[in-house]
């Protein structure tokens, strides 16, 4: 070829990517935060949207959006950002943004208070059950009205699970696209080493078997920045990040599919205890070993007691004075 075809076949094929860049689908994806109260939600969010804000309590459910381009001068993605305030009180509230609309292109953000150990499984354990109930509702739904988009979803999700996940034997559905993400690492340093370990291989093991990523982060830059990549590949689509660590005396981060049963080990504890223990299922399991040494704090220590009718943040004046006519 001469120099002016490779000109001439240079500037076709830009113009067709050009082209191409008009016609593009706009991705729409959506993301719900959810976990410990003041566990650090809404400062993710506000750090993967790039706002210079200072984060309030979250009332009941929030929401935001983001918007990102894909490459220059191509139409811009959309991110829907959903954030359930209360840890465990308000629960329920996650079928309004978990549809069967939303659901092929939906993930879960599990952000829980490293500081609280006696509150880790039981918020964990309540807000991942009403989830997995809730999709699964919308799945069996799908499986009539629309059994493609079914299997596709249940598809991704094997596809992200490695050979030897439990769930390749006990065959529990649950939704793929999940990540679990953990505040407060400073103080978290502080605990014994044992502690240390304890909870970082259950929450290795628990990752493991919802298929969820892991990441130990807090206010640290280096720490948010490796949060941040994780939800813009939840939120955007853009590439996972590949790196590993998990080493326990450092913060843990390991992507979907880069940890397996044989790296985790059995869980912390001798074998004569974990005969005493009668569980039925590996999860079980792993409940009763970390619940002997982090006992359970109950329900309505984790109930949230305030009242926003009392927070400034939502005065409404006109709604106020008829609220304190009728108590007269």
């Amino acid at each position: 070829d001469t120099l002016w075809d490779l000109a001439i076949a240079e500037v076709e094929k830009r113009e067709k990517a050009d082209n191409d860049d008009k016609h593009a689908e706009v991705w729409e994806r959506s993301v719900l935060f959810m976990g410990n109260k003041n566990g650090g939600k809404t400062t993710i969010i506000l750090r993967c949207l790039k706002r210079e804000e200072i984060p309030k309590p979250t009332l009941a459910l929030e929401y935001t959006f983001g918007r990102r381009a894909r490459r220059p001068d191509t139409p811009k993605d959309v991110a829907h950002f959903w954030e359930l305030g209360g840890g465990t009180s308000l629960m329920e509230l996650i079928r309004i943004p978990i549809t069967s609309n939303s659901i092929r292109t939906f993930a879960v953000v599990l952000v829980l208070d490293l500081s609280k150990p006696n509150e880790l499984w039981t918020t964990m354990e309540k807000l991942l059950q009403v989830t997995r109930n809730h999709v699964n509702k919308i799945l069996a739904k799908l499986e009539k009205t629309n059994p493609e988009v079914a299997t596709e979803i249940k598809q991704r999700m094997w596809n992200n699970l490695q050979r030897d996940h439990p769930l390749k034997v006990l065959t529990v559905i649950f939704w793929g696209l999940f990540l679990s993400c953990m505040f407060q690492y400073q103080l978290f340093q502080e605990f014994d080493s044992e502690a240390r370990k304890i909870i970082s291989k259950t929450l290795r093991f628990v990752s493991h078997y919802y298929g969820a990523s892991l990441v130990f982060t807090s206010k640290s830059e280096a720490l948010l920045l490796k949060a941040h990549a994780l939800i813009n590949h939840l939120a955007f689509g853009y590439d996972k990040s590949k790196s590993v660590s998990a080493d326990h005396s450092k913060p843990l981060f390991i992507p979907a599919g880069m940890d397996s049963l044989s790296q985790i080990g059995p869980p912390p504890a001798s074998d004569s205890d974990i005969a005493k223990l009668h569980a039925n299922t590996p999860l079980e399991l792993w409940k009763k070993v970390f619940e002997k040494t982090f006992p359970p704090k109950s329900s309505c220590d984790l109930q949230d007691t305030r009242d926003p009718a009392q927070d400034l943040q939502y005065a409404e004046h006109e709604v106020d004075v008829m609220r304190a006519q009728k108590k007269q």
